[in-house]
């Protein structure tokens, strides 16, 4: 289930779709999808365990699937005068717009990975290390 949902993720616009592109370009595409599978899950557990809301979610996507669920549940529907909170996904700008954010966060994933610069370990992580028996 999880591989399925890397699937979906890896075709949605944002920076896990550039975590996907980069590590299919370097290891294939089968280990891409169980290595964006594996960070969906650690995304989940942090924002689970610290209560958090996903920062690049697209709010007016995530009220439509809400609501759609909330419906299918059986909760009742709301007639009258007043716009929703799904109304937002109905506007073809808005929608666009909260697309172009999430292109705009593939980007500086992007950028991040391309000015990242690897350093070696401090000296005294490697003799703590190795007096522990690691090698």
């Amino acid at each position: 289930m999880l591989v399925e949902a890397a699937w979906a993720a890896a075709k949605a616009p944002g920076p896990l779709h550039a975590f996907f592109v980069r590590i299919r370009a370097r290891r294939g595409l089968q280990i891409a999808a169980v290595a964006l599978a594996r960070k969906l899950t650690v995304l989940c557990w942090h924002l689970l365990t610290k209560e958090e809301d996903y920062l690049w979610a697209r709010p007016a996507l995530v009220a439509n699937k809400t609501r759609a669920m909330e419906l299918q549940a059986g909760l009742p529907q709301k007639k009258g005068n007043r716009r929703g909170t799904t109304y937002t996904y109905n506007v073809k700008e808005l929608r666009d717009l909260e697309r172009q954010l999430a292109e705009q966060a593939e980007r500086s994933y992007e950028h991040t990975v391309e000015t990242w610069k690897t350093r070696r370990p401090r000296n005294g992580v490697r003799e703590c290390l190795n007096s522990a028996g690691h090698d």
